[in-house]
């Protein structure tokens, strides 16, 4: 029993090192373009990721039950608000059931657009970077439809500010 313990403990330390790993510069990779996908909001209106084409977005999965998720969700809103009109999206994918989902946003006053997703979900966070299967996930988009940051855990305020301003500020630049 012992040995079995101290196997779970190396795969813990491993996994935990594995998460503080430094990700190569955007010299040394080449850039990766964001996955398509349609999903549902809370209406059954089906959306598109096109719809945010020529926008910084940042696309953040989450789910009512995940404490992170929910903490890192008010700074979010504060963002959107703050640069939604300099041409910043945020829209939220909820690994959740509908109802859940649904009093989350109401409750939180939530001004992004909020999809639901399911299991197949999963998939797409993979293809956006989330290579752990972990919530919170948040990737950022930019102008160009290139995934420019990839955050499994909670997003931080200065992290993320930092990350819209660079993008908004070579935007402008350009």
């Amino acid at each position: 029993m012992k040995k079995f313990a101290q196997i779970i403990l190396l795969v813990l330390i491993a996994t935990l090192v594995a998460c503080e790993v430094e990700p190569q510069s955007a010299e040394e990779q080449a850039p990766v373009r964001r996955p398509d996908f349609s999903l549902p909001d809370l209406e059954d209106k089906i959306h598109a990721n096109s719809e945010w084409d020529g926008k910084v977005v940042i696309v953040n999965f989450w789910a009512t039950w995940c404490p992170p998720c929910l903490k890192e969700i008010p700074m979010f809103i504060k963002l959107q608000e703050k640069y939604g009109e300099r041409g910043v999206q945020f829209v939220g994918i909820a690994m959740d059931n509908r109802h859940a989902v649904r009093n989350a946003v109401e409750k939180m006053g939530i001004n992004y657009p909020v999809l639901v997703g399911d299991e197949k979900t999963i998939s797409l966070a993979i293809s956006f970077g989330d290579y752990a299967s972990a919530l919170p996930f948040t990737a950022i988009v930019d102008t160009e439809g290139y995934i420019v940051l990839q955050e499994v855990g909670e997003m931080y305020l200065q992290k993320t500010e930092k990350a819209i301003l660079s993008l908004l500020v070579s935007e402008e630049q350009g």
